[in-house]
């Protein structure tokens, strides 16, 4: 291989500041609102459920904690059966365990890399009444066939709740992810398309709910004149100096949102000729494209192309990259739970085995994505 390391590393997705973050904290500084409440978090709230178009937000410490409250409201207990996206990051499962629920992973489909709904209905066949929730993640920012799986939702009468956190601002069929399920979690994490630093949002149409999940994650304390408490909450609400940040960045979602597209759209067209494709959406929705994925075409997989060796020579090339979600019935830690697919073979393992994730920070440039393709044509030959 010919390709030089670069001097300055092209990191995968970090944080992008503008001004409006500093006005807001400094404003919290000012007023000396540095606890975990305060206006820049009750505005921060407010703001995203108008972006979004829904009555309910509970900004809390992360997209976990988010998730978590999620599950809570949705009653999740003990021995219930949780149908939950196989290709996904495992903050979308552990609070599932925190519940004392049992997880059954399901397949994706290729169309989205998502939860399939073919799988889907076997599962809801097999587990019948003894299902509590089905848990769909967007994945990369990538919407998933919602409608169908909304409909076997309907079908067998079971509560549909969204893991968002990779896809803020994504739509389908011109409406916000994170709105069609009963409930939802969004995460602000450092590398998401917008960031609090850490901090994360309890979505729902209900804002009974979400004001229900703000009260736990204030350690549940009752409006008594002392610290009384009657059930058991949590230390999750969001810090009034993160919201500032948030609320800075909100301001520049969208734009955020076309710069990642852009960086897609460069990939795919570049790529064009090559044994490699990039991770699939459907026509009738508008990704956020928090990251662009490739994977390598069967035929050049199968005579040796091999994603982790092309990882390794982006990253001696001091460009980062990073392999595609190991699905969760392959972690050790969740191998005792069912896995239900619809193929003859699992598709999650075939785009685990085949895929990774390319440079999107919204900060590389033109000229530095095209040495990131320059360097990729070089590897594959």
């Amino acid at each position: 291989m010919k390709f030089q390391r670069l001097e300055k590393r092209i990191p995968l997705s970090i944080p992008t500041m503008h001004g409006e973050e500093r006005k807001f904290v400094e404003e919290a500084f000012d007023t000396n609102w540095i606890a975990p409440v305060g206006p820049n978090v009750d505005a921060f709230e407010k703001e995203m459920a108008e972006y979004l178009d829904i009555e309910g937000t509970s900004a809390v410490s992360s997209g976990t904690a988010a998730l978590h409250l999620a599950y809570k409201l949705a009653d999740i207990g003990k021995d219930d059966i949780v149908l939950v996206q196989d290709l996904t990051f495992s903050a979308t499962v552990n609070p599932i365990i925190y519940q004392n629920a049992i997880p059954v992973f399901i397949d994706s489909d290729r169309e989205t890399w998502n939860m399939d709904p073919e799988a889907l209905r076997i599962a809801l066949d097999k587990y019948k009444d003894r299902v509590k929730a089905v848990v769909v993640v967007h994945l990369y920012g990538i919407p998933s066939k919602l409608d169908e799986i909304l409909e076997l939702c309907e079908e067998y009468n079971v509560q549909l709740i969204e893991d968002a956190a990779e896809s803020l601002s994504a739509t389908y069929k011109g409406k916000q992810t994170g709105t069609f399920g009963k409930y939802a979690g969004i995460s602000f994490n450092g590398n998401k398309l917008i960031t609090t630093s850490s901090g994360g949002m309890v979505l729902s149409s209900d804002k009974k709910a979400t004001d229900k999940a703000k009260f736990w994650a204030t350690q549940a304390k009752d409006p008594a004149p002392w610290y009384q408490h009657t059930e058991i909450g949590y230390n999750y609400r969001l810090s009034n100096v993160l919201a500032g940040i948030g609320r800075g960045q909100l301001l520049h979602l969208e734009e955020h949102k076309d710069l990642k597209t852009k960086i897609y759209k460069t990939y795919e067209k570049d790529f064009d000729g090559l044994p490699i494709s990039m991770n699939p959406y459907l026509e009738d929705s508008v990704p956020s494209f928090w990251l662009s994925a490739m994977i390598i075409n069967e035929e050049a997989y199968k005579n040796g192309l091999d994603p982790e060796e092309l990882r390794r020579f982006l990253d001696a090339c001091n460009i980062e990259a990073r392999r595609i979600w190991k699905p969760m019935h392959l972690q050790p830690v969740f191998q005792e739970y069912d896995y239900v697919i619809a193929e003859e073979s699992s598709v999650t393992e075939d785009i685990f085995a085949r895929g990774l994730c390319l440079p999107s920070d919204i900060k590389m440039t033109e000229d530095e994505q095209k040495l990131v393709i320059k360097a990729i044509k070089e590897f594959v030959g």
